[in-house]
């Protein structure tokens, strides 16, 4: 009859002859409708307890519960318990999920992918979606992918997230009936299509840097009161300048520290402190074999909760927050949301303006940041005077001698090499270079491979395009130092498009090896430009597509220009800017304190170059 309060007062009275799950059931449904939620899963519970034929039912109730309330330890508790049945069970397989990615604690929800793929609540689906982003090698992965697909073909979103396994194993066949309806879409005058789509993945297939801004998926919207209240709010400047710096590539064989551990080391002790808010998963820490208090002090975050994030760099009242990750995987970009500090600054790990996410700058140079890129970004740009990106001289193998017969080439023909990601192949790449191969027939094409089935779908792209089979050769990844050295069997790299080579061009010339590239159209598709520059390879850059194809075929009818390039890589190594760790950390020590003064003054932050230093006439130091 709706008399809930005097229904209470008499399951009060029967509560304490009766204590069975019935009543306690009744109990819960009482509080509920009283608006006690809180105390309503707190008698599912006891419900659950009584270990009745409804008993599982009063646990998924009193966890629903919980979690609503925000409750998560009490919500999780019981969905452990009952852990072997959520993962036949979406409800609770999504109070897991929501919880332990909110802790970055991936690894135990896993197994959970499968059922939540497979429900119908979309909820369910989008929570599925988030656990995609690891590995996508994994076969689990691309499963979860298919199925979301399927059961919601209209839904863009879906689409996009399988394009991305197609992309990442070369399915060109089938990636382009799905590419297709979204290039017609943004033909027809829909961009807004493009907000379904993911903005690490968009950018391996669009260099339209207009369209780049629309890719929403997982990008909080940006809050313009919130931003304006950080950079108001009272800080305690001190003599030095802190520094922190949040990844989880904080281990030395990952690539970011191939290009910055240096740089780390040599920071100015005496005018800056470095702290590393660090994320790395215990897994990739076992394998790092270097003293990490070089680089600063490091500080664990990986398991505390995004939301704590912030009381943990308060405590070290830093001043510069320097984000290294964007929209790439294991990101935990969208804690600079909150106000972590004064100036928010991103740097090196995504190629792009970082969409909803409150940084004042954007590190880059004049080629991947020129002033016509400047209306896409909600950042102002900090332009570095050579290149964005740092390298490492001084743990980086020197390259030793090879021969071609180790790799299985052949010794009289001209080899082009790519050992690029294979996602960043695109349909289009493969019919440039296939033109290539053809007005250069002494001459072969050198690919690095992830999987028999990449190769099998790059085979198979290249025999459509009439390449005969001979001229492609493959091979696999291999240990570091044996990739560094192997770089010199080739004649020269040939860059992909929209995304070029980042760290993979950079070790190429650091290799020897020198890289053919073309003018790009978003900072992704400029980024060998840079580096070319900063080695003093400018001519290698084509100014089109049509520019690229014909120096690459100029260059294989002219072995003495290579070997006069290989011969400029091996004199610069040592005293261009592209290696120059020392050059390029004062010069980021300039960044900083241009950007720390502004915000000490209270003026808003601004598009900055920062002035170079006197070119070197000695090599600079190499350790």
């Amino acid at each position: 009859m709706g008399r809930y309060t005097k229904s209470l007062a008499t399951l009060n009275q029967l509560i304490d002859v009766q204590k069975d799950a019935k009543t306690y059931a009744l109990l819960a449904k009482n509080l509920l409708q009283l608006g006690f939620k809180s105390d309503a899963a707190k008698s599912y519970s006891l419900a659950a307890k009584s270990e009745g034929p409804n008993s599982y039912e009063y646990h998924k109730l009193a966890a629903r519960l919980h979690f609503e309330c925000g409750e998560e330890d009490e919500a999780l508790v019981i969905c452990m318990r009952n852990f072997e049945k959520a993962q036949r069970d979406p409800d609770l397989a999504f109070i897991l999920v929501s919880v332990f990615l909110g802790r970055q604690q991936r690894d135990l929800i896993q197994p959970l992918k499968n059922v939540l793929s497979e429900s119908s609540n979309r909820e369910h689906l989008a929570a599925a979606a988030k656990l995609v982003s690891n590995d996508l090698s994994d076969a689990s992965n691309e499963l979860l992918a298919r199925n979301i697909f399927k059961r919601f073909p209209k839904d863009y979103s879906a689409r996009f997230l399988y394009l991305i396994f197609l992309r990442e194993f070369n399915d060109y066949e089938e990636a382009q009936k799905h590419q297709k309806v979204v290039d017609d879409l943004v033909a027809g005058g829909r961009p807004e299509v493009l907000q379904k789509d993911h903005p690490f993945y968009h950018l391996h297939w669009c260099g339209n840097e207009d369209h780049n801004r629309y890719p929403t998926v997982g990008v909080p919207k940006l809050d313009p009161e919130k931003i304006a209240l950080r950079r108001g709010l009272p800080h305690a400047w001190a003599g030095k300048i802190r520094v922190g710096y949040m990844s989880s590539d904080f281990w030395d064989n990952h690539a970011t520290m191939k290009l910055m551990q240096r740089v780390l080391e040599l920071h100015d002790r005496d005018k800056f402190e470095i702290v590393l808010f660090d994320h790395s998963g215990p897994l990739a820490l076992q394998t790092n074999k270097t003293d990490r208090s070089k680089w600063g002090t490091v500080v664990d975050i990986h398991s505390i909760a995004d939301k704590d994030v912030l009381q943990v760099v308060r405590d070290h009242n830093i001043d510069i927050m320097v984000d290294l990750k964007g929209h790439t995987a294991d990101s935990r970009a969208h804690t600079f949301n909150m106000p972590l500090a004064p100036v928010h600054v991103a740097w090196l790990g995504f190629p792009g303006s970082t969409l909803g996410i409150d940084l004042d700058y954007v590190i880059g140079d004049h080629f991947v940041l020129p002033d016509v890129a400047k209306p896409f970004y909600h950042e102002k740009f900090c332009r570095m005077p050579e290149s964005y990106q740092p390298n490492d001289p001084a743990n980086r193998p020197q390259p030793r001698p090879v021969t071609r017969d180790q790799f299985g080439l052949p010794e009289d023909a001209f080899v082009f090499a790519s050992f690029n990601g294979n996602r960043k192949i695109t349909p289009e790449a493969i019919a440039s270079w296939a033109r290539i191969l053809k007005r250069a027939p002494n001459s072969v094409l050198w690919l690095m491979t992830t999987s028999p089935r990449n190769e099998g779908n790059l085979r198979k792209a290249f025999q459509a395009e009439s390449v005969p089979t001979d001229r492609i050769v493959f091979c696999k990844r291999s240990a570091y130092e044996e990739h560094i050295s192997r770089l010199q069997a080739a004649d020269i790299g040939i860059d992909t498009f929209p995304v070029n080579g980042h760290t993979t061009t950079s070790e190429q010339l650091w290799g020897g090896l020198p890289v053919l590239t073309m003018k790009g159209t978003n900072f992704a598709s400029r980024v060998s430009e840079s580096l070319l520059n900063a080695i003093g390879l400018p001519e290698l850059v084509g100014a089109d597509l049509q520019g690229y194809e014909d120096l690459a075929v100029e260059l294989a009818a002219q072995p003495e220009k290579i070997a006069g390039y290989k011969a400029h890589l091996a004199e610069q190594r040592y005293i261009a800017p592209l290696f120059d760790a020392e050059r390029f950390c004062r010069h980021l020590e300039q960044a900083y304190e241009t950007m720390a003064e502004r915000a000490k003054q209270g003026e808003a932050p601004d598009h900055f170059d920062v002035p170079a230093l006197p070119a070197r006439t000695e090599p600079f130091p190499s350790a």
